[in-house]
C-alpha cells in the first residue's frame, strides 16, 4: 500500500509498474494513491464507507423510502393473491355461471339501502306464510312478458342547489334472510326492526332508492279467469283508445269523452294495471303519450285528493313496477304543483289547486275540506319525499295527521266528515259514517302505519280506536239473514244506510289482522264481506247499487237489502272485489274468487258496450233496461279490473302484501324497509 512520506516526491516516471498479486487478485499501481480491490470484502468496506459519509438526514430518507416500498409490496401481494386463488380454484362451471348472472358486477351496487320494490324486492320485510300459499306452479309474480327493471337513466332529484345532482338508479339483487313474522292471530304489535321510518329517510336527501327485483323465475301461467279479465281490459281500452285517447274519461255509448281535469286520468290510472296484466303494447303506447303529451303546466283547477291518489299515486306505482324514471319525473312535477294547497292558516289543505298558476282555494260554497280527502293523500306524498329526499312533501301531510290526532270532536275514535281550513277544527259535528267523506281516513291510518314499518304508534292507536268506535256505534244485524252491516250515526240517531264504499272495510280489517292486530278483526272482516256479497246477489242484475238500506225488522217477503230509487245506480266500483282479494290472500277460501267471478260476468252482461268500453248504469234492479249512464270511470281500469285479476291469481308474489301497500286507488307502493 502507498503511505505518505516527509521526503520530497520522486521524479516523474514515464512508465507504470503493475504488480499482480495472485493471492489476493489485487492490482497495484506505482502511480496510485490508493489501491482498488475487486473482492467482496473490499466492496462491502467501500459501501459502508460511503454510507457513513452520508448525513443523518440522507440516511433517514433512504431508510424511509425502502420501508415504504416494502409495505406497498406486501399489500399488493396480499390483494392479488386471494382473487387469483379464487379464480384458479373455481370450477369452469362456476366461472361460466358468474358470467351469466346479471348484476354480479360490483358496479351495479345500489345507491341507497332502501328498496322500492318496483318489482318484488321490498325484500324480506315479512314472511308471506300467512298469505294464501301458491300452488306448485313454476312461477314468479308479475306480468307474463314484462319484467321489472331498474331505471337506467339518471333522474334529477334535488332542487335548490347550484346544479341538480343526477343519481343513477341501478338494479341490485337483495340477499334474502329468514325472519319471524307477526302472526295475524297475535295481539301484541312490535315495530319491524328492519324498517326505516320516514324521518330516517329524509336525512338522506341526495339519494334515491333503486328499483330491485327478485331472482328471475318463469312467470306463473295465467288461468282462464285472469284471461277473462285481460279480455275485459282490452275491450275497455279499445273504446278509450278509439274515442277518448288522452282525455279523462270515456263515454262509451255516445263514443266520445268527458273531461274533469284534462290530464288523461283514465290512461294514468291504468298504467300499472297494464304492467301487472302484462299488456306490453298497450303500456308502450300509453308511456309514449305520457312522455310526449302529458303536461301539467295548465291553467286548470284540480282536486287535491283525486289528483294525489290517481295521478301522483299512479305515476309512483308505475315507476316502482317498471323502473322507468320518466314516471318519477312526472310524479315530482305534479306533486310540486299540488303543494300550494297546504298554504292555509291551519295547514289543513284546500280542496282545489290550480296547477298552472300555483294557487289554491276551498270549494266555492264552503271553507271546509272533507276529512277523508285531507287524510288520504299521505301514502303518496310520503313516498314522494322518500324518493326525492325533499322533506316538504312528507312534512305537509304528516302535519295534517298530527293535527287531527289531537282534535276534539271525535266519538270513540270516529271522526266527523268535514274540517275547516281556517280554524283547523271539525265542523258538522255529530255525524259519523264510514261512507263518503270519511271512509279512507280509517284506511290510511292503517296503511301509513304499515308503509312506515309499524313504528308510528299514533296512527295505529287512532286506527284501533276508530274500529272500536265502529263496533260500538255503527254495527248492526239485518233481517232475515242477520247480515252484519255498518250504518251511520247522525246526532245520536242510527241509520241503516250503508254505502258501497264501506265495502273497503273488510279488506282493511283483514290486512290489519294479517299485520298482527286482534283476530276478531278478521272475524268481522269475513262477516262484512258476506254482507257486501249479498249487496250483489240480492239485486236483480247481480250488481250492487251505490247505497243500500238494511231491513232491521223481520217482515214476511222482505229481503235484507232495500234500495231507494235515488241510490240504485252502479258506477263499476271496486270496493267489494278489493276486500275479496285481501280475504282470499289471507284465508285461501275460494268462495271469494267465485264471488268475484260472478261480478265480472254481470259487468259483462249489463255494462259492456259492444263498440268498446264499459258503462256505469242507472238501475241495477232492471235487467232488461239497466239504463246506461254513458260513462266509464277511470277507477274501473285502475282498480276494479286490477283487483279482479289479483283475486283470480294463486301467486302470492303477484303484488306481495308483505312488500306492497295499496293506496286507495289500488296503486301499489312499497313498504319501507332497510336492507341488512
Amino acid at each position: 500500500m502507498y503511505s505518505a512520506s516527509l521526503a520530497p516526491p520522486p521524479p516523474r516516471r514515464d512508465f507504470i509498474s503493475v504488480t499482480l498479486s495472485p493471492g489476493a487478485g489485487g492490482i497495484e499501481t506505482a502511480a496510485g494513491g490508493g489501491g482498488y480491490n475487486n473482492s467482496k470484502a473490499w466492496r462491502r468496506r467501500s459501501c459502508l464507507r460511503k454510507w457513513k459519509q452520508l448525513s443523518r438526514l440522507q440516511r433517514s430518507v433512504i431508510l424511509f423510502v425502502f420501508a415504504f416500498l416494502a409495505v406497498c409490496g406486501v399489500i399488493t401481494y396480499a390483494n392479488m393473491t386471494e382473487p387469483w386463488k379464487s379464480l384458479t380454484s373455481r370450477s369452469p362451471e362456476g366461472q361460466k355461471m358468474d358470467l351469466e348472472i346479471p348484476g354480479l358486477n360490483p358496479a351495479n351496487q345500489a345507491v341507497l339501502p332502501i328498496p322500492m320494490e318496483a318489482d318484488p324486492n321490498l325484500g324480506d320485510y315479512s314472511d308471506s306464510s300467512h298469505q294464501k300459499p301458491s300452488k306448485e306452479l313454476p312461477g314468479r309474480r308479475g306480468p307474463p312478458k314484462l319484467q321489472p327493471r331498474a331505471p337506467r337513466k339518471k333522474v334529477k332529484l334535488q332542487e335548490g342547489a347550484a346544479k341538480e345532482k343526477e343519481v343513477p338508479h341501478q338494479a341490485v339483487q337483495e340477499q334474502k334472510t329468514q325472519k319471524p313474522v307477526i302472526s295475524w292471530r297475535g295481539v301484541v304489535i312490535e315495530p319491524d326492526q328492519n324498517t326505516e321510518s320516514p324521518s330516517d329517510k329524509i336525512k338522506e336527501p341526495n339519494k334515491s332508492s333503486p328499483v330491485e327485483f327478485e331472482d328471475q323465475k318463469e312467470p306463473v301461467p295465467l288461468n282462464e279467469r285472469q284471461m277473462a279479465v285481460i279480455e275485459a281490459f282490452r275491450h275497455a281500452w279499445k273504446g278509450y283508445k278509439e274515442f277518448a285517447w288522452g282525455h279523462d274519461e270515456l263515454k262509451p255509448v255516445s263514443k266520445s269523452f268527458s273531461e274533469w281535469f284534462g290530464l288523461g286520468l283514465t290512461l294514468i290510472d291504468a298504467l300499472d294495471t297494464m304492467w301487472i296484466l302484462g299488456l306490453t303494447e298497450e303500456f308502450a303506447e300509453a308511456r309514449k303519450w305520457v312522455a310526449t303529451e302529458l303536461n301539467f303546466d295548465k291553467n286548470v283547477d284540480v282536486n287535491l285528493f283525486e289528483s294525489a291518489i290517481r295521478i301522483l299515486g299512479g305515476l309512483l306505482s308505475t315507476y316502482h313496477l317498471s323502473g322507468d324514471s320518466l314516471f318519477l319525473e312526472k310524479a315530482k312535477d305534479i306533486g310540486s304543483r299540488l303543494m300550494p294547497a297546504f298554504s292555509t292558516p291551519s295547514k289543513i289543505p284546500f280542496s282545489d289547486v290550480n296547477i298552472g298558476r300555483g294557487t289554491a282555494h276551498p270549494p266555492r260554497w264552503t271553507s271546509d275540506s272533507t276529512v277523508a280527502e285531507v287524510t288520504s293523500i299521505q301514502l303518496e306524498f310520503r313516498e314522494l319525499s322518500r324518493l326525492t329526499g325533499e322533506e316538504k312533501f312528507q312534512n305537509a301531510v304528516d302535519g295534517v295527521m298530527q293535527h287531527i290526532h289531537t282534535l276534539p270532536g271525535k266519538n270513540d275514535g270516529l271522526v266527523p266528515m268535514f274540517i275547516n281550513t281556517n280554524s283547523g277544527q271539525f265542523t258538522h259535528l255529530g255525524v259519523y259514517t264510514l261512507g263518503a267523506r270519511a271512509d279512507s281516513y280509517y284506511e290510511y291510518l292503517l296503511k301509513q302505519w304499515i308503509q312506515g314499518g309499524k313504528k308510528e304508534n299514533e296512527l295505529l292507536e287512532d286506527y284501533v280506536k276508530g274500529i272500536e268506535g265502529v263496533k260500538m256505534h255503527l254495527l248492526r244485524k239485518s233481517q232475515p239473514k242477520r247480515l252484519t252491516f255498518v250504518g251511520e250515526l247522525a246526532h245520536g240517531r242510527f241509520s241503516a244506510k250503508m254505502d258501497h264504499l264501506v265495502c273497503f272495510l273488510p279488506g282493511a280489517l283483514a290486512l290489519g289482522a294479517h299485520n298482527g292486530l286482534s283476530s276478531d278483526h278478521l272475524d268481522l272482516a269475513t262477516e262484512l264481506a258476506e254482507t257486501c256479497h249479498q249487496m250483489y246477489t240480492q239485486v236483480e242484475t247481480g250488481l250492487s247499487p251505490e247505497i243500500v238500506h238494511f231491513n232491521m225488522h223481520a217482515q214476511k217477503d222482505r229481503k235484507d237489502v232495500e234500495i231507494k230509487a235515488a241510490d240504485r245506480h252502479n258506477l263499476l266500483r271496486p270496493e267489494a272485489v278489493e276486500s275479496f282479494f285481501y280475504l282470499y290472500r289471507f284465508t285461501g277460501d275460494k268462495k271469494y274468487q267465485d264471488w268475484g267471478w260472478e261480478i265480472l260476468q254481470n259487468f259483462n252482461k249489463y255494462t259492456r258496450v259492444p263498440t268498446g268500453g264499459y258503462t256505469s248504469i242507472n238501475n241495477v234492479q232492471n235487467p232488461s233496461n239497466p239504463e246506461p249512464r254513458d260513462k266509464m270511470e277511470s277507477f274501473f281500469l285502475g282498480e276494479t279490473l286490477k283487483y279482479l285479476f289479483l283475486l283470480f291469481s294463486d301467486d302470492v308474489d303477484l303484488i306481495n302484501l308483505d312488500k306492497y301497500v295499496f293506496n286507495t286507488e289500488a296503486h301499489p307502493l312499497p313498504i319501507w324497509h332497510q336492507r341488512k
